[in-house]
């Protein structure tokens, strides 16, 4: 990825959409890429793709070249896009499947009489993952003089999830009125769990089909062709045998 950022910035530096940046902030900035550096990767791909389109389309039959030769660079343009989609789901997985768990810690170090910002630092420190990496950041903020509202919202920004963005807007929410934070947050506990257990329903009944299309396409051609051996090697046995009783 480094090497086509850096080959497509020689090719050219076209203006960065105004929502790649977000969209890089959601994936957690793989390899500290920019937004201008996605650009050349998209730049360099697309030549890829089109000098790729150019020898492919004189092997396809018909009139299916002129459609490879418009179809590769676009292509080539679009698989980052793709790529840094797969990125931030995996990333808002990774941050759903982390969020109960670490809203009990919140709650237990606000309990103990830990400031939120101090709470949220100090949880963060004690675990990995993106979660983590964003609490932790929200720590540094507040100590460096970012209101914790402030950091609270650039980092749901950072990780656009239902399930932070509610958690944000409850602390905020918390911290303005002078509500008991720990209840707060164990409601918030309580909701991540709902939220993580309707996810892993949901990823499950997704993967059903999956798995028949595997098991349709794979699993059964393979019982048919043991079958088919099985009985070809009967019907071979018994005409050798035959011929051999004569």
């Amino acid at each position: 990825m480094a090497l086509l950022a850096s080959g497509g910035g020689r090719l050219a530096r076209p203006a960065a959409p105004h929502d790649l940046d977000a969209r890089l902030e959601a994936a957690g900035r793989p390899g500290g890429l920019g937004a201008r550096e996605v650009m050349g990767v998209k730049v360099a791909a697309a030549t890829l793709g089109a000098g790729w389109g150019l020898l492919a389309a004189g092997a396809a039959p018909g009139r299916l070249g002129p459609l490879v030769m418009a179809v590769a660079p676009a292509a080539g343009f679009l698989a980052p896009d793709l790529w840094l989609a797969r990125v931030a789901r995996e990333r808002a997985r990774r941050a759903r499947r982390e969020l109960p768990a670490m809203l009990d810690l919140l709650r237990v170090s606000v309990e103990a009489g830990r400031s939120p910002a101090g709470a949220l630092a100090e949880v963060g420190s004690e675990r990995q993952g993106p979660l983590a990496a964003e609490w932790r950041a929200v720590g540094a903020q507040v100590a460096l003089g970012v209101p914790l509202a402030r950091a609270l919202e650039r980092s749901a920004a950072r990780l656009p999830i239902p399930e932070v963005q509610s958690l944000v807007a409850a602390v905020v929410r918390a911290t303005r009125h002078g509500a008991p934070l720990a209840a707060v947050l164990g409601a918030q506990a309580s909701d991540a769990r709902s939220s993580l257990t309707r996810h892993v329903r949901e990823e499950a009944a997704r993967a059903g089909p999956k798995i028949q299309l595997v098991v349709a396409l794979l699993l059964v051609p393979s019982v048919l062709l043991l079958v088919a051996a099985a009985l070809a090697a009967a019907l071979l046995d018994g005409g050798g045998g035959g011929v051999s009783g004569f």
